[in-house]
């Protein structure tokens, strides 16, 4: 055959593939959800999501070791809440010895360059279950917005790097920058979960925090996923109100809208890999389906070349061993 390129050549070995790979993942791109819960040498299964754990705050220090040596540079920290503590007005929210500021004071001793995020959302707090309070079945937004801002100080307060609003009220970036500047936590970054789609994808996660509705869904604050126009309108107003980073959730189900928001920003583009996706690939796997890791990787790798800069996924530390 006369054939003028052979693409083939570039493929022949695997030095050669990974010379001319085009994206290429590596553990300082991935983030690390944990669950913290109450009590002292707990560490509980999450059946939705294998190989996944509710740890308590000494088995959590542990656990944080592999995640360090991994190569991983920050995790994301999600609070189960007692039933007992679940109020409508969220009150634990705001508690300075509550389970989160425990969580940031107790990783910051044992872990000071281990990069933190907090969750800013009301679910865990909400006898309702909801991102925001409630009011004769209708979410509030400016009075969630409120609570929201006090949060994200509490969370400075107790030492976090950066607070992630996920909650997907409107206005809510503007008064926490503006409260967390006023308190003197100027160098505290946001997060802002600017796409946050009412995904069918979060299912076991909501299994970890025992955080599912008590009534209703999340659509009238999360947004439809048909539409990829709106995300650019969230992303935008997230940005002019003073995000540091925004943020696509779900990934693998949104790749184009990943992709265009790095296109269309000048900020890190984060994407959350959730637990829906997650677990799919496990339910394959121990069907005999797939192989997880190459899986997970190969998952991974797609968030990445959609434009992602960097990716949570309960899939972290294990990708990390991985790649290492």
């Amino acid at each position: 055959m006369d054939l003028s390129h052979r693409y083939r050549r570039l493929r022949s070995t695997a030095a050669i593939r990974g010379l001319v790979r085009q994206t290429v993942l590596s553990p300082s791109d991935l983030i690390q959800p944990i669950f913290v819960q109450e009590g002292v040498g707990a560490t509980v299964a999450i059946e939705s999501l294998p190989g996944i754990y509710r740890y308590s705050l000494d088995e959590l220090m542990i656990y944080l070791n592999d995640v360090v040596d991994a190569g991983i540079l920050g995790v994301a920290i999600f609070p189960v809440i007692p039933e007992a503590l679940k109020t409508s007005d969220c009150e634990a929210a705001l508690d300075p010895d509550g389970l989160v500021c425990r969580t940031i004071k107790s990783i910051k001793d044992h872990f000071p360059d281990l990069f933190l995020i907090s969750d800013v959302a009301l679910d865990p707090y909400n006898s309702d279950g909801h991102d925001g309070l409630v009011k004769d079945g209708v979410i509030l937004n400016d009075e969630s917005v409120e609570l929201l801002a006090k949060m994200a100080v509490v969370h400075a307060a107790a030492g976090v790097d950066c607070v992630a609003p996920s909650d997907m009220m409107d206005g809510r970036v503007s008064s926490i920058r503006l409260l967390l500047d006023e308190s003197g936590f100027s160098a505290v970054s946001i997060l802002a979960y600017s796409a946050k789609y009412a995904s069918s994808l979060y299912g076991p996660f909501r299994d970890a925090l025992d955080s599912e509705p008590k009534s209703g869904t999340k659509d009238t604050y999360q947004m439809d996923p048909a539409n990829s126009l709106e995300a650019l309108k969230e992303v935008d107003q997230d940005i002019l109100e003073g995000a540091d980073m925004v943020m696509v959730k779900p990934a693998l189900h949104y790749l184009d809208v990943v992709q265009a928001v790095k296109q269309h920003v000048t900020i890190p583009v984060a994407a959350y890999h959730v637990s829906g996706e997650y677990a799919m690939v496990h339910a394959a796997a121990e069907k005999g389906w797939l192989d997880a890791e190459s899986s997970l990787i190969e998952a991974l790798t797609a968030i990445k070349r959609a434009g992602a800069d960097f990716i949570l996924s309960y899939a972290a530390l294990d990708v990390a061993k991985t790649l290492q």
